[in-house]
């Protein structure tokens, strides 16, 4: 496993982070299974891993906590998300006062058993929910020591830009994968202010691969359902990049995070999964690179 700089917040992440949210977190998928993917990841050189306060029903994160229990945790960089919260029946409820986001953040910490987390994420905000006050309690809230650094994730490019002027934000994460290639320039100024970069849904969520026809259990069915909601736009862009699929020297997922870590500014890709046999795929993809043919290939592909 490689290790980048995640931004100027003098933390080193793993360069291929575990997501530990959706199926992984639910009552449905097994704990003992949960548990040894962390395990695995851990024991690979995984340091960065990411959940939320709403993942999974609220799951999530006591879910992480119980797997990172008796574990060193010296070295690894757990990142949470506050600001959206799991409201029961399947809701999502938003609240980014600052009251609730200090809130959230104890919470967050009694979950996962530590005293800080290495990174404080809001989790989608609007640009109007950006408060100086909000601000002002995420300064806070590093100065306290119970997150060495704060950030936010947002799909909307707008938010992203405007996060980029704000000097207590240290972190952003965006919804970069060989389907975006439109955030480089985003990204590009991002780490030009001085901000670390995660990216997120760098697996495109398996649609190159066409994940969402292959229905061998109940995960399978719900993350098909979930995209069929939600992507399918990107369902049918990732059909362009068949060819990821049948390479002579690395699978269709090892070629999508080797095209996300290509990119010198992102500091870690994460990806979830709930199979063995994938997270170690994917983290063989650490140190890969892409021939030039091949990347020629997918940036036709991107049209």
């Amino acid at each position: 496993m490689l290790y980048r700089p995640l931004g100027r917040t003098g933390l080193t992440v793993s360069e291929i982070g575990l997501g530990c949210a959706s199926w992984w977190g639910m009552k449905a998928f097994p704990e003992g299974e949960a548990h040894a993917l962390v395990h695995a990841a851990i024991d690979r050189g995984v340091t960065f891993f990411d959940t939320g306060a709403s993942y999974s029903h609220g799951e999530a994160e006591p879910r992480l906590g119980r797997a990172l229990a008796g574990r060193a945790t010296d070295r690894l960089v757990i990142a949470t998300k506050a600001g959206t919260y799991h409201a029961g029946g399947g809701r999502i409820a938003r609240d980014f006062s600052p009251g609730a986001v200090q809130a959230s953040l104890e919470r967050s910490l009694r979950n996962l058993g530590v005293e800080a987390v290495g990174l404080l994420q809001l989790h989608g905000p609007s640009r109007d929910e950006l408060s100086d006050d909000l601000l002002a309690t995420l300064q806070a809230l590093k100065d306290r020591g119970h997150a060495r650094a704060v950030g936010l994730n947002s799909f909307d490019p707008a938010v992203i830009e405007h996060a980029l002027a704000l000097p207590v934000i240290d972190v952003v994460m965006v919804d970069y994968n060989v389907l975006r290639p439109e955030r480089e320039p985003l990204i590009a100024r991002a780490a030009a202010a001085g901000k670390g970069v995660l990216a997120g849904m760098a697996l495109a969520m398996g649609h190159t691969g066409k994940q969402v026809l292959k229905l061998r259990s109940p995960r399978d069915v719900w993350y098909a359902l979930r995209a069929l909601k939600n992507h399918r736009a990107d369902i049918a862009r990732g059909a362009r990049f068949g060819f990821l699929g049948r390479l002579e020297d690395m699978s269709g997922p090892q070629a999508a995070l080797a095209y996300v870590l290509a990119n010198p500014n992102v500091a870690c890709a994460v990806v979830g999964t709930t199979r063995l046999a994938h997270l170690l795929e994917n983290l063989e993809a650490s140190g890969r690179t892409l021939t030039p043919e091949l990347l020629g290939r997918i940036r036709a592909a991107q049209g």
